[in-house]
């Protein structure tokens, strides 16, 4: 097997972006406890990298007929024939119990959490997608469970900034997904996947679009309001809110693909920008 057949099946990039996410996370529930025990650091970057990479590669078994059927999927490895489905689901299965047990060895809780995670995005959310728009609110709880995999593998425990943490991953992916399917509705009309609001690019679409970007704005302050952060992150948060929140304007008044793009790069460049804040600031104030 190939490494970029590999990379394709587990989507290697998405993958990347979640295990950030977490580790970054178990980083600020280290700090409430005290100390960073990077041991177990290493073992949930591992461990929710199988994980991630299990569910990625179930959801390309469940729908490697559809893949056939748009351009950006037809070359994943099984829909071009470079993989079997058989190998392809025992790749799956190792990487899935191999993630879940180091995920499991550091709390049961983060060990639960990693197969719910599995569980409702390669058999929930997959099958949604061609269902109704409603797949992306489905898929926003799993997609926004990996800080709160993360914070609870180092403090054990669901509280207010495990919550604030989910909170915000959660409120961002509307945006972030919508974008996506924005500019890729064509494809994904071709295998019959529905995901924009209205099921269309439209007013519609780009009005609920802006709802939840704008709603984004007041959830990446709740650091600041509870006092788990400073003015430094609540700053670059409303900052950055308020230019992710300017393109999903631009997508509002001109309903184009081009407008659509921006505010899918500027998605991938916002979660990272305000999640190291909350850390950096946290960190400051618990010394």
């Amino acid at each position: 097997m190939r490494w970029s057949d590999f990379s394709k099946l587990i989507k290697l990039r998405l993958t990347f972006l979640v295990v950030f996410s977490a580790s970054i996370s178990f980083l600020i529930g280290s700090k409430v406890n005290g100390e960073i025990n990077w041991f177990n650091w290493g073992k949930l970057i591992v461990g929710g990298f199988l994980v991630t990479a299990a569910a990625n590669c179930f959801n390309e078994i469940i729908e490697k007929d559809l893949d056939k059927l748009m351009k950006r999927t037809m070359d994943r490895p099984i829909p071009s024939g470079h993989m079997t489905t058989g190998q392809a689901l025992v790749l799956g299965l190792f990487m899935g119990i191999t993630g879940t047990y180091l995920l499991g060895s550091l709390n049961i809780v983060t060990g639960l959490l990693s197969v719910f995670s599995i569980i409702l995005y390669a058999f929930a959310y997959t099958p949604l997608k061609r269902k109704s728009p409603i797949a992306v609110f489905v898929g926003a709880i799993p997609g926004a469970l990996p800080p709160l995999i993360g914070y609870v593998a180092a403090h054990e425990k669901i509280d207010a900034i495990a919550l604030i943490l989910f909170s915000i991953q959660f409120i961002w992916q509307f945006p972030h997904f919508w974008a996506i399917a924005w500019v890729l509705d064509d494809d994904y009309k071709l295998a019959g996947f529905r995901l924009l609001p209205s099921g269309k690019r439209n007013l519609t679409s780009a009005i609920v679009t802006f709802i939840f970007t704008l709603l984004l704005v007041p959830v990446s302050l709740l650091p600041t309001w509870y006092h788990f952060g400073g003015f430094y992150v609540g700053g670059v948060s409303l900052l950055f809110s308020l230019a992710f929140l300017y393109l999903a304007y631009q997508l509002l008044s001109t309903l184009e693909i081009g407008a659509a793009k921006k505010l899918m790069y500027g998605s991938f460049l916002y979660l990272p920008v305000v999640q190291l804040m909350f850390l950096f600031d946290f960190i400051g104030k618990v010394k």
